[in-house]
C-alpha cells in the first residue's frame, strides 16, 4: 500500500477561450414493429442527458423519475395534457400508420422494425442561442431531418425523397415545427433547469482509476461518478495531449445519475524510462458555482483478482477528494467558465505494478 500526492489544476478563462455552456431537452420516440413483448410506442424526455420521464403508449402509463419533474407538471396543468395527449394519443397512432407506410415503401412484408425520432433544443444559457432539431432514423439509419434554416427537410435516403417533398409542400407542418422546437422547447428546458436546479445545475467529481488486465495490455484510465456530462479524458505526453495509440470510449450513465468515461493508452511501444512524460488528465466543465478546488489527495491501493484461471486483474484505484469555497458574487459576476483538471500520472501506476506480486486465489 502506497499514498500518492495528486496534482490538482484549477483554471478559470474568458468566455472567448472556453465552451461555452449548453443545456438540452430531448425527445426519444421508439416505435417498433413485429416485437411482441416490446412497447409498440415509447417516448423518454431527457434533460441534460439524464432521463426524467417516460411514457408507453399502447399500457398508457407514465414514469417521472424526479420529484422536482412531478412539481412541473402539477404547476403547468396545460403541460402534463400535452404529454398525456402526444404520447397516449397522437404518438402511437402516427408512428404506426408510418412505419406500415415505410414498410411498403422498403418492400418489407415481415420482421422486426425501428422507427425512431429525436426531437428537441439546445439552450446557450450565456449567449441564448437556441438550436432546435427533429430528427427521424428507421431501422438503424437516417431517414428525414429537419433543416430550420431552409425551412425544408433533409432526405438522406431515396426512399425518404416522397416524405420529403411532401412535408416541404406543407407550411403549416413547418411553422408548427418552427414554434416547438424554438420557442416552447426551450421554455419548458429553461422551466425544467429552474425546477430541478439542486439535481441538474449541481457538480460531482469522479473517482479516477487506472487499470490493466495484463502487463502488455492498455492502460485504461477510468474517470466514475462526474456531474455533468460535460467533460473530457484524454492521455497526453509531455504536456501534450495524444491522438495516436489511445482508444476513446464515449460518455456513459451511471445508475445514479453521474457519468462515466474512460481512455486507453497502448503501452507497446514504451519504455519504463518514459512512463514519467505521461500522465491522464479529467476535465470537468462547471460553472462559477464553484470556482476553487484545493489540492487532491490520492490513496492509491493494490487489489489483485483472480479473473477465470491464470489471468489477474490489476487495478489501481485512485479516489479524488476535495474541498471546495463557493464563488462570491464579485467572482460569480465575471461569468467566467470554469474547468476542473485531474492529473494522474502513468509512471505512479506502472512503477507500482513491478512492486505488485502476483497471487493466485481459488
Amino acid at each position: 500500500m502506497m499514498s500518492v500526492m495528486m496534482t490538482c489544476i484549477y483554471t478559470e478563462c474568458i468566455n472567448l477561450f472556453c465552451p461555452a455552456v449548453k443545456h438540452s431537452l430531448k425527445f426519444i420516440t421508439t416505435a417498433s414493429s413485429g416485437l411482441p413483448d416490446f412497447p409498440e410506442c415509447v417516448v423518454a424526455a431527457v434533460v441534460d442527458e439524464i432521463l426524467v420521464g417516460y411514457c408507453d403508449g399502447s399500457k398508457k402509463t407514465t414514469d417521472l423519475k424526479h420529484d422536482w419533474m412531478k412539481k412541473v407538471l402539477e404547476d403547468d396543468p396545460h403541460q402534463l395534457e400535452y404529454y398525456k395527449g402526444a404520447c397516449f394519443d397522437i404518438m402511437p397512432t402516427f408512428f404506426k400508420l408510418t412505419i406500415n407506410s415505410l414498410k411498403q415503401r422498403f418492400n418489407q412484408s415481415g420482421g422486426v422494425h425501428i422507427l425512431q425520432r429525436l426531437s428537441g433544443c439546445e439552450w446557450d444559457d450565456e449567449t441564448r442561442e437556441v438550436i432546435g432539431f427533429n430528427q427521424y432514423g428507421y431501422d438503424g439509419e437516417d431517414f428525414l431531418s429537419i433543416d430550420l434554416k431552409t425551412e425544408t427537410w433533409i432526405a438522406p435516403r431515396q426512399q425518404a425523397v416522397l416524405t420529403k417533398l411532401k412535408w416541404d409542400a406543407d407550411k403549416a407542418r413547418m411553422k408548427s415545427n418552427q414554434n416547438y422546437l424554438t420557442v416552447i422547447f426551450p421554455e419548458w428546458l429553461k422551466k425544467y433547469l429552474d425546477y430541478g436546479r439542486s439535481f441538474l445545475l449541481r457538480t460531482e467529481l469522479p473517482s479516477v482509476s487506472l487499470l490493466q488486465k495484463t502487463r502488455s495490455s492498455p492502460v485504461s484510465c477510468l474517470a466514475t461518478g462526474f456531474y455533468p456530462h460535460r467533460a473530457s479524458l484524454v492521455w497526453r505526453k509531455d504536456g501534450e495531449e495524444l491522438h495516436e495509440e489511445v482508444d476513446h470510449g464515449e460518455i456513459l450513465p451511471n445508475h445514479d445519475g453521474t457519468f462515466q468515461m474512460s481512455v486507453d493508452l497502448n503501452l507497446s511501444s514504451v519504455t519504463p524510462e518514459d512512463w514519467t512524460r505521461y500522465d491522464c488528465v479529467f476535465q470537468l466543465s462547471v460553472k462559477p458555482m464553484v470556482v476553487l478546488a484545493v489540492i487532491l489527495i490520492g490513496a492509491a491501493g493494490f487489489i489483485i483478482y483472480k479473473k477465470k484461471k491464470a489471468a489477474m486483474l490489476t487495478r489501481i484505484v485512485t479516489k479524488v477528494h476535495s474541498n471546495f469555497i463557493t464563488s462570491s458574487s464579485a467572482v460569480a459576476s465575471r461569468h467566467y467558465a470554469h474547468f476542473l483538471v485531474i492529473l494522474l500520472p502513468l509512471s505512479t501506476f506502472l512503477q507500482a505494478l513491478g512492486r505488485v506480486i502476483f497471487l493466485s486465489f481459488e
